[in-house]
């Protein structure tokens, strides 16, 4: 996995030591090119687009958990952890161009790395980033949809997800349904778009969304679909608030998800197996 990561950027440590990431080299520029260019090919419009990108992921990768002594404050384990974030980030970026690097894909990335920088075996730990940057390309090519700006409208972008949650909770509770898009007029995409794209690790402690991931990761039925269903699941949990709730508070309640039991949350999402909006 080292030896992937090293072969997708052509320099060993990812070719992204601070202060040189981004910057062309004097010989790849040549006397036709001109800084204003915003032609697609053009080598400046690159260099701008890369140095934007990387600012991005540097001010996202510095907000990154920060209670967390793993990835915030000025230890030299935090610094080495945030510099392995930067790195996945910006590899990523630059290998799917069509994508790039959207906001928030830092935490989709922290509880991978997390794992694997903890595995109690230090042979395997040390490949920590390697691990974590094959599992974060590996996990978005099942998402990578939702991430596409482009897709947003189409039949397998973000929009369409939000629509599929939205039919699963009308299938299982068509009154609450009823309730929160007809009644109280709670759009879906209020609450569900950040509950989707970063796969619920906001809306809970990072210890209970490892617990979550573990379930949407090893399902049989695929991520997506599990996710539907625990985001559904969510829903039903709270459902008396819901009902008795207004616009305000509702919103508030869901973009504000209450503490809850994430066994008997997983259980009540399991219930829901196999019958997936499609």
């Amino acid at each position: 996995m080292a030896r992937k990561l090293e072969e997708s950027t052509g320099h060993k440590n990812g070719g992204m030591e601070s202060g040189g990431c981004g910057f062309l080299m004097r010989s790849e520029i040549t006397h036709d090119e001109h800084p204003l260019s915003l032609g697609k090919t053009s080598v400046w419009n690159q260099f701008f687009q890369d140095t934007e990108t990387i600012e991005q992921i540097d001010r996202d990768v510095k907000r990154t958990h920060p209670d967390m002594h793993f990835f915030s404050g000025d230890t030299s384990l935090a610094k080495s952890n945030q510099e392995a974030l930067r790195h996945i980030l910006i590899i990523f970026a630059k290998l799917n161009p069509g994508i790039r690097y959207v906001q928030g894909m830092n935490e989709v990335l922290a509880p991978l790395f997390y794992v694997f920088r903890n595995d109690p075996d230090q042979n395997n730990a040390a490949y920590a980033e390697a691990d974590a940057f094959f599992c974060f390309v590996e996990l978005l090519s099942g998402f990578r949809d939702n991430f596409c700006q482009k897709l947003d409208n189409s039949v397998v972008g973000i929009r369409s997800t939000i629509a599929k949650l939205s039919e699963l909770l009308k299938k299982h509770d068509g009154e609450l349904w009823r309730h929160l898009e007809i009644t109280t007029k709670v759009n879906p995409q209020f609450y569900a778009f950040r509950w989707i794209t970063l796969l619920l690790t906001q809306e809970f402690n990072f210890a209970d969304s490892l617990h979550i991931w573990d379930t949407l990761l090893s399902d049989p039925e695929g991520p997506q679909e599990t996710l539907l269903r625990v985001c559904c699941a969510m829903l039903i949990l709270v459902r008396r608030r819901l009902l008795a709730g207004d616009f305000t508070s509702n919103l508030k309640l869901l973009q504000n998800y209450p503490s809850t039991n994430i066994s008997h949350l997983l259980y009540v999402a399991n219930k829901l197996r196999g019958s997936s909006a499609g």
